[in-house]
């Protein structure tokens, strides 16, 4: 029964290893287009602009409009509280470099926005991210809410029935989309990083 449980646990990081080795590709061909654009003036198609103004839900139960954020760099992630893994080691490390940024952290904004809106009601969301640093915003909404924003981000998501076909768990792009005060895709962060290559993309983000 162990060697079982260590070969699901192998199988279930290598499938999320290679969610997240497609989704820092996609990014950063979509990064280095934005780069390109910037330097030559021109303006980025619509079909290949990385996010969209958008209204979810906070977990106060209140609308939080993305118009907010305007003037200050964000840091956006999708994911989901029952997430076995890299939900809950991305938001540890966002902690993390929250912490260590000290006062500079308050020029930040970062984002959780749930993928399982079904499940992640704002009461739920909240008491999820009381584990964390308390500057990260929880974001839920409805499942078109939802798609409407994870589509303008490019992310991936997809329900993933057991095999019993009694639960369910969440497949989705495990990249942090780092946006600046404007914006506009600036870098991604990937839970594969060094946390100094994480940290550092941060501090330029917040320097710029």
């Amino acid at each position: 029964m162990a060697t079982n449980s260590g070969l699901l646990k192998k199988i279930r990081l290598a499938a999320w290893a290679a969610v997240a080795v497609l989704s820092v590709g996609s990014a950063m061909y979509l990064l280095g287009g934005a780069q390109r654009a910037q330097r030559t003036g021109i303006a980025l198609p619509g079909a290949a602009r990385i996010g969209a103004a958008f209204e979810l839900t906070g977990t106060d139960g209140n609308r939080f409009s993305s118009t907010s954020l305007a003037g200050k760099p964000y840091a956006i992630f999708f994911g989901f509280t029952n997430c076995p893994d890299v939900c809950p080691t991305t938001l540890l490390e966002m902690t993390n470099h929250l912490k260590a940024l000290g006062d500079k952290a308050n020029g930040l904004n970062v984002l959780f926005v749930s993928v399982d809106p079904e499940r992640d009601t704002p009461e739920h969301l909240k008491l999820y991210l009381s584990a964390f640093d308390p500057r990260i915003i929880g974001l839920t909404g409805t499942n078109d809410e939802v798609a409407k924003v994870a589509k303008s981000y490019r992310v991936f998501y997809e329900k993933v029935p057991s095999k019993d076909g009694t639960d369910y768990t969440m497949n989705h792009t495990a990249s942090v989309y780092l946006m600046d005060k404007t914006g506009n895709l600036v870098s991604t962060l990937s839970f594969q990083e060094p946390e100094e290559s994480r940290q550092k993309k941060l501090e330029n983000l917040l320097s710029r």
